[in-house]
């Protein structure tokens, strides 16, 4: 099992993390590089949570999501082609005095079978820079969405 942590700060305010992040709707994957709009499937969705469906690259996942609490976005993996066990991903918000937000994401990827296992320790190991540049990317793509608040 790899755990991943990574930490960005953005201009982007925890609202506005959480609505991108939250968004699944068409361009999903302007934001998300692993979730190819083909690919999406929303199984149900309420003011705070989402089943949801998303993937790319022969790689699939279906993630519960939770964000009751407005700091705080839990992603629980509920069925997967690779991943399962304990695997997830929580983004934590915290805004600082400054008006920037820290975003401080852990990555739990617990292989369910072999490519599993061998990609969830490439994630952990020496693929760890891909993740963390795909979570720039999402960053980056939601403080254009909403602009800088400067």
């Amino acid at each position: 099992m790899s755990i991943i942590r990574m930490s960005k700060t953005t201009t982007a305010t925890p609202e506005q993390l959480v609505a991108g992040i939250t968004d699944f709707g068409p361009g999903r994957s302007t934001l998300f590089s692993a979730s190819a709009d083909d690919r999406l499937q929303v199984h149900d969705r309420g003011p705070t949570r989402a089943d949801v469906t998303e993937g790319s690259g022969g790689v699939w996942e279906r993630l519960r999501y939770d964000w009751s609490d407005p700091n705080r976005i839990v992603m629980t993996t509920i069925d997967s082609n690779l991943w399962g066990g304990a695997s997830g991903h929580t983004y934590t918000l915290t805004r600082r005095a400054d008006g920037m937000t820290v975003l401080d994401a852990v990555v739990v990827r617990e292989g369910k079978n072999l490519k599993g296992k061998i990609v969830g320790f490439l994630l952990g190991t020496v693929a760890k820079g891909q993740l963390d540049k795909a979570l720039s990317n999402t960053v980056t793509a939601i403080e254009a969405r909403y602009g800088s608040r400067g």
